[in-house]
């Protein structure tokens, strides 16, 4: 799933080219291409399939040379990721009616790749023999209040830290979220799901009977030259709502693995300053160069070859990209998205 315009790292994320499509850590690869690398271990690169916004088709392939046309699912309009979800399915589902699927957000961190392909292959094995919707959930490592929540059930196998699902909370307060990581028995949501396509397609019609019946009315249109028309006349009327909302709270037959790998969704700049490597004063500069005086715990982020000079600053985001520069408060970094939609009402919309 790769749709999302990542406005919470504006400037750096533009709708023009959003945070999937830019490369955060100087390793030549953008957060896709990391991701489409981290796949291709895993199943052939012919059996990747890229969702996103139609804005974004030539990006898609300026970056992922190597995929079809017929790999790139083109929304043309945003409707979060259950209708995304339906649309992947189905157009699997006429290429392969028994395929064995893991759903992934495309602009996330995997720190542990070799432990993530592991554990992605015991899931694949898991829901070839299962009509069971799988999902990751990450051990917490601190009581974080941006991430959603999965509360574990019974042990399924004790070998694989399996466990049914008892309930999904969505992102807690800090003290409800220092009582769950201290409980052992809540795991964050990784928005990370591996299923058979019968398993999924049986959901959307058991709880989004009306969003399913209009992708399944298109069963002779997928992966023709007719499948972009039709989508684009259906898409617009389904109901923007997540999978979790759609389908995960309300199914019963919901599983969670248990992972470590390293993870992070890259959500925030405070997620970035996470990741990267800092001075020793606990300052991150990202690509550009830097001279920081009685500075600690910032993040720096300008273009490549620009030099930042900085005195005085302490837990502050500057971050420049073509023609904004923004310093804010990196404890009150939830703001971004009013400073992005206060940018486009009062200034303009070609700063966004």
């Amino acid at each position: 799933m790769a749709g999302g315009v990542g406005s919470r790292f504006w400037p750096f994320s533009t709708e023009k080219r959003p945070k999937q499509f830019l490369d955060f850590f100087g390793t030549g690869r953008s957060l896709l291409q990391m991701t489409f690398d981290r796949f291709s271990k895993i199943v052939p690169k012919e059996n990747i399939f890229i969702a996103s916004n139609s804005n974004y088709k030539d990006l898609i392939l300026e970056q992922l040379p190597e995929i079809s046309e017929n790999q790139i699912l083109l929304e043309p309009a945003r409707r979060n990721t259950a209708p995304c979800i339906a649309y992947a399915m189905n157009k699997i589902e006429a290429l392969n009616d028994k395929a064995n699927v893991v759903v992934s957000p495309s602009d996330h961190l995997i720190l542990k790749e070799d432990e993530f392909i592991r554990m992605v292959k015991i899931a694949l094995d898991y829901t070839k023999d299962h009509n069971e919707i799988l999902t990751m959930g990450i051990k917490p490592s601190r009581p974080e209040t941006g991430y959603g929540y999965i509360q574990i059930a019974d042990k399924i196998d004790p070998e694989n830290n399996l466990y049914k699902v008892k309930t999904f909370t969505e992102k807690p307060n800090a003290d409800l979220a220092k009582i769950f990581v201290e409980s052992g028995e809540f795991f964050w949501n990784s928005g990370m799901f591996i299923w058979n396509v019968q398993t999924i397609l049986s959901a959307f019609d058991n709880f989004m009977g009306e969003m399913s019946n209009k992708f399944r009315t298109g069963r002779c249109f997928y992966n023709t030259s007719e499948e972009q028309a039709f989508i684009d006349r259906i898409y617009k009327n389904c109901t923007n709502i997540s999978i979790d909302y759609a389908i995960l709270e309300k199914a019963s037959n919901v599983d969670v693995l248990a992972a470590d790998f390293g993870w992070s969704d890259l959500g925030t700049w405070g997620s970035i300053y996470e990741h990267s490597k800092k001075d020793t004063s606990s300052n991150v500069a990202l690509k550009c160069k830097s001279l920081l005086y009685e500075c600690k715990d910032n993040v720096i982020a300008l273009p490549e070859g620009k030099l930042a000079v900085v005195q005085g600053l302490e837990d502050y985001i500057v971050a420049e990209a073509d023609n904004v520069l923004l310093i804010c408060k990196k404890t009150e970094e939830q703001r971004i998205r009013q400073f992005v939609n206060d940018t486009q009402v009062k200034i303009g919309k070609e700063y966004i």
